[in-house]
């Protein structure tokens, strides 16, 4: 009998290998400093790892409940209390999820029908546009303002339709760097306040905003708060990318139905490390020096890069710099990155990998949360340009 495997018919027919995976490829071919992909090339706290091998031995071994482990859950909401000045209910609004991807996913599972259309403003974090075509809607792009990368809220208010069913934001942003502030957040409110639109606000780069600037949550804004899933992630608070461990807040009847997709789809998340996470938590000394932490690597790089004919654009937050490259070179983002990558030995991100249609304006990012000595061998030979 002749072997055959049936064809299918892609769910996501246009996705391909991310950009990430790609470059990080690349990098490793040519032996190239690696500040594409966003992660730590650095160790998590030793007392964190040391937490979760107590937690271990204690025999937290087992399937948690579904929604996370109690303790976690309160840590979290007294957390956010401290940081927003918002209390969420640890039993009926907060939930712990497999990192904030499978939580953005999730959400638009639990709340969008097909047919229905949610708004992402490019450039975005490339899962939100295939989650939203799994669940059955429609992605409707509303581009950022170009350098600056701020809200444009009459474009926003022109896309809002009746078939509108969310709206995701995400400051601090991947890719740009830029920061919501309060008046970007009120005139937001402003906006959906008449609307039944929800909001998906991804914030896992919350603790890391710069110069002073308070982080501005949807937490802190009730009309937001309302009708938000508020998204973060233990992987980037705390160097740990791939333990998968995020959080999601949101009202009470949001929450029931985001823990009915939740429990079918990944049921629970990785026990010890909850219970690791827990104990943790109970000092809030790390998380609230983490932008003290993240700014000194941010001036050690820009101050790297003065001079060159690289064009620093504003870091107000993340871990990322996006750069101007006209000065430098006339090819596309794409190709400049692989030049970059194969002759000078540094790996850099496309800025138009995160556009829906290749919107190319000469610009690439970095990642600076690497330790210190990868960054100045990266700005050593980036001041070969």
């Amino acid at each position: 009998m002749t072997e055959r495997t049936p064809v299918l018919t892609s769910r996501l027919p246009t996705v391909g290998t991310t950009i990430f995976s790609v470059m990080s490829a690349l990098a490793a071919k040519h032996g190239a400093v690696n500040l594409g992909q966003g992660f730590p090339d650095f160790d998590c706290d030793s007392a964190l790892v040391d937490a979760v091998h107590q937690a271990m031995r204690a025999g937290h071994n087992q399937y948690p409940p579904m929604p996370g482990v109690p303790a976690l859950r309160q840590a979290v909401a007294t957390k956010i209390e401290a940081a927003s000045a918002r209390r969420y209910c640890p039993d009926n609004e907060i939930t712990i999820t497999a990192g904030a991807t499978q939580a953005i996913l999730t959400a638009i599972l639990a709340i969008v029908h097909p047919g229905d259309e949610v708004i992402v403003l490019d450039p975005c974090y490339d899962s939100y546009v295939p989650n939203i075509a799994l669940a059955g809607g429609k992605a409707v792009r509303v581009p950022l303002t170009p350098g600056s990368f701020r809200p444009d809220f009459t474009k926003i208010a022109a896309a809002i339709g009746p078939r509108t069913r969310a709206l995701i934001i995400n400051s601090p942003h991947n890719p740009s760097a830029s920061v919501w502030s309060e008046a970007d957040m009120l005139a937001l409110q402003e906006l959906l306040a008449p609307t039944d639109v929800l909001l998906i606000s991804d914030e896992v780069y919350e603790h890391m905003v710069y110069d002073g600037a308070l982080h501005q949550s949807a937490a802190r804004f009730a009309g937001l708060a309302a009708r938000a899933f508020i998204v973060s992630s233990f992987g980037k608070t705390f160097h740990v990318t791939g333990w998968k461990v995020g959080t999601v807040a949101a009202p009470a009847p949001l929450t029931a139905e985001f823990r009915k997709v939740h429990q079918f789809n990944v049921f629970t998340v990785n026990t010890p490390m909850q219970h690791g996470l827990a104990a943790y938590l109970q000092d809030p000394t790390p998380w609230q020096q983490l932008p003290a932490f993240y700014q000194a690597k941010r001036d050690l790089f820009r101050q790297g890069l003065e001079g060159s004919r690289l064009k620093l654009l504003p870091s107000s937050g993340s871990y990322f710099q996006c750069v101007d490259i006209s000065a430098v070179s006339d090819l596309s983002e794409a190709d400049f990155c692989q030049w970059l990558t194969r002759e000078i030995g540094v790996a850099a991100i496309p800025l138009s990998a995160f556009y829906g249609d290749g919107f190319d304006q000469r610009v690439v990012r970095f990642c600076y949360a690497k330790k210190d000595e990868t960054l100045r061998a990266a700005l050593a030979r980036l001041r070969r340009l």
